[in-house]
């Protein structure tokens, strides 16, 4: 099975069924979720995190660090096919926003102020993905990825 038929876009009305209205303003609508009251800041379990439209891989927990800012925050995305970028003026100066590849999901924004290896910090919102635990891969279709976290 090939990424196009894996991971795929379901039109507006069924994201908007799947999807919570934070989930959807985020994701649909560009929004940023509030700081430190989000699903996955704290989370430091090892897993896969994945965009929730889509389920394109995007980020490791083993490339997760403790920003401070209060959203997720990543050196780097697991497999940068699934990343795109472009450049926002929302905040008058330009920022660069991440969005998923496929789903065009609107993920957060990627600053150059992060730590070694990248000296990224790629700042996720938690309500653009979906968590899976190391344990879960194989079952959610995902075993392609568990010898990332294999000890």
């Amino acid at each position: 099975m090939n990424d196009s038929t894996r991971y795929s876009r379901p039109d507006d009305a069924a994201i908007q069924e799947m999807l919570n209205n934070v989930q959807y303003r985020v994701t649909q609508k560009d929004a940023t979720e509030h700081p430190f009251d989000n699903a996955y800041n704290d989370e430091k379990r090892p897993g896969l995190f994945v965009d929730i439209v889509s389920g394109e891989p995007l980020f490791s927990s083993l490339d997760k660090f403790d920003s401070g800012t209060g959203w997720p925050s990543f050196t780097q995305p697991v497999d940068p096919q699934y990343i795109k970028t472009k450049t926002d003026f929302k905040l008058v100066l330009p920022r660069t926003e991440v969005r998923s590849a496929i789903a065009d999901s609107h993920l957060g924004h990627v600053f150059k102020d992060g730590p070694a290896p990248t000296g990224l910090r790629y700042c996720m919102n938690s309500a653009a993905m979906r968590f899976i635990p190391k344990e879960e891969l194989e079952q959610e279709g995902y075993g392609e990825f568990a010898s990332l976290f294999a000890e």
